[in-house]
């Protein structure tokens, strides 16, 4: 008998339980956040998990993985640095290690934004380097970016990158390297957010 109790009783807390907690909360997909990410004194820290492109001249694709840092010298415009590496495959030829350290200022725009996502263009000048069969090389590089966040929380934004970028050796004979990119990645805001 005292354990036919001891089962109702549990049956009857589970349901009592089980009952109380029926607030469920949903993943969120945005974040209404205003301006408060981009402000002056505000850090960015992130980057593109993976960017890929082609390159016009040598018909060759390559993926690349670019963590930046950022800092609000105003509200909406960020100065910081970026880091770069990846791999180029070319097409009947040997694979390219390439990397990359640039310098960049990123402007988000207050036309068409919105309280979960802002645009922004972001310009980077510095050196790239890369390394085919042994040889290594180092070149001047630039790039010129527009792109879209959009606020998952206060403090993370998703980004889509698309832009121009351009490399030239510093060897004699080199030819200038240039193509279209596409990037995605996320930004993590820190603050006074």
């Amino acid at each position: 008998m005292k354990k036919v109790t001891l089962l109702a009783a549990l049956l009857v807390g589970g349901m009592l339980t089980s009952n109380a907690q029926t607030k469920i909360e949903k993943p969120k997909l945005s974040e209404k956040v205003g301006t408060t990410p981009i402000q002056k004194g505000n850090w960015i820290v992130g980057g593109a998990l993976g960017s890929t492109g082609y390159s016009f001249e040598e018909e060759s694709f390559n993926i690349n993985f670019s963590p930046r840092a950022g800092y609000f010298i105003t509200d909406g415009i960020a100065v910081g640095l970026e880091l770069g590496a990846g791999l180029q495959t070319v097409k009947g030829g040997d694979n390219i290690w390439n990397y990359k350290v640039m310098p960049f200022a990123r402007y988000y725009f207050p036309e068409g934004a919105s309280e979960t996502g802002r645009f922004f263009g972001q310009g980077s000048i510095g050196i790239s380097g890369a390394e085919v069969a042994g040889d290594s090389d180092t070149s001047f590089a630039f790039a010129i970016n527009a792109g879209y966040s959009h606020f998952v929380s206060r403090n993370v934004a998703l980004e889509a990158i698309v832009g121009y970028n351009y490399s030239k050796s510093n060897q004699a004979n080199a030819t200038a390297q240039n193509g279209l990119g596409l990037a995605l990645g996320f930004q993590i805001f820190l603050g006074n957010n």
